[in-house]
């Protein structure tokens, strides 16, 4: 007969409902460690049948020094489960398995973990992408909500600086660093849309060309990092505010959910 404290005792030691419990350890035979493998094997089964679910939510979570972040994104399907404990701290555990010993060491570790965490939680829990910054002074910001980040890498400059050019960045959600990385596709589909706003327009058609011209500089202005002002001293723009720090923006990048 399987006691009460045996079903504690195992629930202590996975965190899977006491229905589950009971029904391992008798599955068992009161055997405790057989019981574990069961629920591991259990977890795998069920991870494996909801794999075909969409899990679209989830939290990215980032983990830096000044000269290195890693950056992990874990999947979900609901915003409920991306805020559950259980979810936050597999999330955690594999940035941590990531910084220490690499991102295939994460990733060979993720399955039985996600496993254990589908168990207790029912969804579909799927490991994003794992990627490692290096080359300069790291910045990054993390939003409270968990569904966005952003890493800045300078040439120069300080650490602090980083930091709040990244918190800019994710909240301008630029899409270029500069201008010279607009191509020519872009700048053509732009042309397109604001020649339609112009084309209305009884002016001449020279003047018309001019303010063809100003609106695509002030759109890709507003698109491209280095051009924008900054939100706390809308005086400079992001590249001044570097070179007066003894520093250059070298890269950014935004991770979304």
């Amino acid at each position: 007969m399987i006691t009460t404290e045996q079903v504690k005792k195992l629930r202590d030691k996975t965190s899977v409902s006491v229905m589950q419990c009971r029904k391992a350890l008798e599955e068992a035979g009161g055997d405790m460690e057989k019981a574990m493998i069961l629920l591991q094997k259990k977890g795998s089964e069920i991870a494996e049948k909801k794999s075909d679910r969409e899990a679209e939510d989830g939290i990215v979570v980032v983990k830096q020094d000044d000269t290195r972040a890693i950056v992990l994104t874990m999947n979900c399907e609901t915003d409920f489960v991306a805020h559950n404990d259980d979810f936050v701290q597999l999330a955690h555990k594999l940035l941590e398995t990531a910084w220490a010993e690499g991102a295939d060491a994460a990733r060979a570790a993720a399955p039985a973990l996600i496993s254990d965490v589908v168990l207790k939680i029912g969804e579909n829990i799927q490991l994003g992408q794992i990627e490692e910054i290096t080359g300069g002074t790291i910045g990054t910001y993390t939003h409270h909500t968990g569904k966005n980040a952003c890493v800045v890498v300078l040439k120069g400059g300080s650490a602090e600086v980083a930091k709040n050019i990244a918190k800019h960045t994710a909240a301008m959600k630029p899409l270029y660093l500069s201008a010279d990385q607009v191509d020519d596709n872009a700048r053509a589909q732009a042309l397109d849309i604001i020649q339609k706003e112009v084309g209305d327009s009884d002016k001449p058609e020279d003047i018309k060309a001019k303010m063809m011209e100003g609106k695509i500089t002030g759109y890709f202005k507003e698109q491209t990092l280095l051009d924008q002002s900054f939100f706390k001293q809308p005086e400079l723009t992001i590249a001044k505010l570097a070179s007066d720090n003894g520093g250059e923006v070298v890269s950014f990048k935004l991770y979304t959910l």
